[in-house]
């Protein structure tokens, strides 16, 4: 059973959008006792309102600065297409609340500084849904990598190959439009990004071919063809700064793709984690690992690392880790990974993904520090 939010001290969050904010946020905030759901955000009213009865929401609204002026909220969920982010995220910061933001940080690097800047200004926290960080088997992943399982990494190998946009009968919208931050890139390579930092490092240099398999969608109100110049397509090469290179194949146009998988291997071992659900993200993930050349083998997650509760939907559970690190950077006054810094890096490299695709060439990826010093 759900446990109840019932701690005085609990922390009042508006959660602003209800796509993947209703199916995930929603449930992850009703259900982590630190914290307490007093109001929704959606453009309309209506929804809005019956969102907030469906979900026993105190508050619903379709104005923004309405939510944020309120003194009962604390914190603010955004989770609205990219394209809305700095501009909702400002207002929230402006106002004095925490932020818990979606991914991909913003349209660009410079619009995610200046809300690390902000938040910094005004002495809040802000994290971002970095979910796999939170997941058992990544988090057993990342002690056997700590624990030097592989020895010296060699080579780091990523696949993310999932259906999800192989339709090209599926309607246009703002998934396939660059300038409203659509497209692979933002949806999965910004998590790519992040976990490759918390698993490997900083990154030293990268190269990134974008492409664009799909060239159109039926517009959705007049049905004829509508150009999509946002990519479905991510072939990345990192060079991370201890010399390991990292080769990553990311697509959302793959009928029948193998799914998520990182292999890592070295000069002691080989970790294998991987899932071939193409229709949860979260779910289904199992480790392998072989050292000295032996066959691979199931490595089984710790107890301490399970979930307590799971969902249905694979990514609530993280989410609400996400949910509970967020509370603990808030009580402590103290960022801690994930956080604002670590969407920034993210949204930079996406920025020098882009970079390099133009120019069809390497190009180098700055130390995280001395980019967040600039104005």
């Amino acid at each position: 059973m759900p446990v109840e939010n019932s701690s005085p001290s609990a922390i009042g969050v508006a959660v602003v959008g209800t796509g993947f904010g209703q199916k995930v946020h929603i449930p992850a905030f009703r259900d982590f006792p630190g914290t307490q759901l007093l109001a929704v955000y959606n453009r309309d009213a209506d929804k809005a309102s019956a969102i907030a009865s469906t979900n026993n929401i105190p508050f619903a609204s379709n104005n923004l600065s309405e939510i944020v002026g309120r003194p009962d909220i604390q914190g603010v969920s955004i989770s609205t297409p990219p394209f809305q982010h700095y501009e909702m995220a400002e207002m929230v910061l402006n106002a004095g609340k925490h932020l818990f933001l979606e991914k991909p940080t913003t349209l660009n690097a410079g619009e995610a500084r200046k809300l690390y800047h902000l938040m910094q200004k005004q002495g809040l926290q802000a994290t971002l849904n970095f979910e796999f960080r939170f997941v058992p088997a990544w988090m057993q992943l990342k002690t056997l990598l700590t624990q030097n399982y592989v020895g010296q990494t060699r080579l780091i190998k990523i696949d993310w190959l999932v259906p999800g946009r192989a339709d090209p009968t599926r309607p246009w919208s703002w998934h396939a439009s660059k300038k409203l931050g659509g497209g692979s890139l933002g949806a999965l390579a910004s998590h790519t990004f992040d976990y490759v930092a918390w698993l490997f490092g900083p990154v030293k240099r990268l190269c990134a071919r974008l492409i664009t398999t799909i060239p159109t969608r039926p517009d959705p109100d007049r049905g004829t063809a509508k150009t999509v110049d946002a990519d479905d397509t991510c072939v990345l090469m990192l060079e991370l700064q201890d010399g390991s290179t990292c080769q990553i194949n990311i697509s959302a146009t793959t009928y029948a793709g193998r799914g998520h998988w990182v292999e890592v291997y070295g000069d002691r071992g080989t970790l294998v984690l991987g899932s071939n659900n193409p229709k949860d993200y979260v779910h289904g993930f199992e480790l392998k690992g072989s050292q000295s050349g032996a066959e691979l083998q199931d490595i089984p997650i710790s107890d301490w690392l399970q979930f307590q509760q799971t969902y249905p939907d694979g990514r609530i559970a993280p989410t609400m880790r996400v949910v509970e690190h967020w509370v603990q950077m808030i009580q402590q006054g103290q960022a801690a990974a994930p956080s604002l810094k670590e969407g920034v890096y993210s949204q930079l490299l996406m920025d020098l993904a882009h970079q390099s695709h133009q120019q069809a060439a390497w190009v180098d990826v700055p130390d995280i520090d001395s980019f967040l010093t600039k104005q």
